[in-house]
């Protein structure tokens, strides 16, 4: 780490499309880096290339990364509002070109000799100057090239610690110089790895979601998603995989920093978002499932508070099946819902023969509406000692069972179920099961 100064560290991303799940994982090391020695994040929209820079992709970067949770220590720098200054080179350092007239475009002149440096991911990077051309650094209209911008703001905002991604490593000399020339201490550099998909491959729209704000509208939990990007491309040590942020805050250090390829493998990403999901505290997944409950129209927000224990106990019966906020509105339905429809795979599996179903499921309510007190014990015994009576397992009444009462193939256990639907939807499901299978 940087020793001897309070670090301060930049997120900068160009707001020429959505915030995508690298740029999420860049800011996150950056934020963990920060917040671990006490340092600063800071953010700065690169909006240089006016052509392609748009206010919506401005608010998609805003948007993720405060659903992230990775505020920012300061106002947002924006860069095109510091084009002046980024033009301070001597005339020795920079070679003006005209072409027939036209307006010039000025390169700056690179030394002989060699640009290299210590990267705290990479170790010792060089780089012989004979191989770096005389490079642009402002265009014809006057308007700064990337690596000018990026130094002269850098500079400006008193950066410390530059980590990125590892394409920007050939860009690394440039700056290099640029640095020199205009008298500035270097930062320290960090290169993270790339991030592939599966196929080992680039990541790209190809492997499916990219964006950060499609996950959010996917049902993932923030938590999850900087979880599961904190692990492309560094590791706490041992086996550890299940973090909150505090978590990593601790952990987080730069010799855990890898330099191969990291994986994007959305399949862990929605175990560990399932993880997630068991163990955030239900105060804080109240607020991210109910809107999704509203939209269902499953409830109204006020019927939720009105039912506020029974829904919390809802919550907890269903998350521990889920694996995203979707899951958990889809295993609802049935508790809200008048009417439900029934899988044709759970049909198909458990409602075998409709006849042997329906017998079954008469028998099955007999004994339920029979149950004294509607709870656990007595609703066990009962259904245990069909079974027995007839001479079959418990799970072959279970099975019938379930579908009767959320039309699904899977569900929370049976008698949490018949718990938390209560006495009267309980025998209500079956009378409609019945009707279904024509009984």
């Amino acid at each position: 780490m940087t020793t001897g100064t309070r670090p301060r560290l930049r997120f900068a991303p160009s707001p020429t499309g959505y915030l995508h799940v690298g740029g999420a994982r860049t800011a996150l090391f950056n934020w963990l880096y920060a917040r671990k020695f006490g340092g600063e994040f800071l953010l700065r929209i690169e909006d240089t290339d006016k052509a392609r820079s748009t206010d919506e992709s401005t608010r998609a970067i805003f948007e993720g990364l405060e659903w992230l949770g990775l505020l920012w220590d300061d106002v947002v720098v924006y860069q095109g509002a510091n084009l002046p200054r980024h033009d301070r080179l001597s005339p020795e350092e920079v070679q003006r070109r005209v072409a027939a007239g036209e307006p010039y475009v000025v390169r700056f002149r690179v030394p002989e000799g060699t640009t290299e440096w210590d990267d705290m991911v990479h170790e010792r990077i060089a780089f012989p100057n004979k191989d770096i051309e005389d490079f642009v650094i402002l265009r014809s209209d006057g308007t700064p090239i990337y690596n000018l911008a990026v130094v002269s703001d850098d500079i400006a905002m008193r950066i410390t610690v530059v980590m990125r991604g590892d394409d920007h490593i050939s860009n690394t000399p440039k700056q290099i110089l640029l640095y020199r020339a205009l008298g500035a201490a270097l930062p320290t550099f960090a290169h993270l790895p790339m991030i592939h998909g599966i196929d080992g491959k680039k990541l790209s729209k190809r492997h499916g979601a990219t964006a950060v704000g499609d996950y959010q509208h996917y049902g993932l939990l923030p938590g999850a998603m900087l979880n599961f990007l904190a692990l492309l491309g560094w590791s706490p040590g041992g086996d550890r995989e299940i973090m909150t942020l505090p978590e990593m805050i601790e952990l987080f250090d730069v010799d855990g920093l890898q330099k191969k390829a990291a994986i994007f493998d959305p399949k862990k990403l929605e175990w560990m978002n399932g993880q997630h999901l068991s163990m955030i505290p239900l105060e804080e997944l109240e607020p991210r499932v109910t809107p999704a409950i509203v939209t269902a129209r499953l409830a109204t927000e006020e019927e939720l508070v009105e039912r506020r224990d029974w829904y919390f106990r809802l919550l907890d019966l269903l998350r521990v099946r889920s694996r995203t906020i979707d899951d958990i509105v889809r295993q609802a339905g049935p508790y809200f819902l008048d009417d439900i429809e029934y899988d044709p795979a759970a049909v198909a599996k458990n409602w075998k023969d409709p006849a042997e179903a329906a017998d079954l499921l008469r028998a099955t309510r007999e004994a339920l509406a029979k149950v004294p007190a509607w709870e656990t014990e007595p609703l066990e015994a009962s259904l245990r000692s069909l079974a027995e009576s007839r001479g079959i397992t418990a799970g072959k009444v279970f099975q019938p069972l379930r579908v009767a009462l959320t039309g699904l193939p899977v569900s929370p256990g049976i008698f949490e179920m018949l718990l938390q639907m209560g006495r009267e939807l309980s025998l209500k499901r079956i009378d409609k099961a019945l009707v279904s299978l024509g009984s």
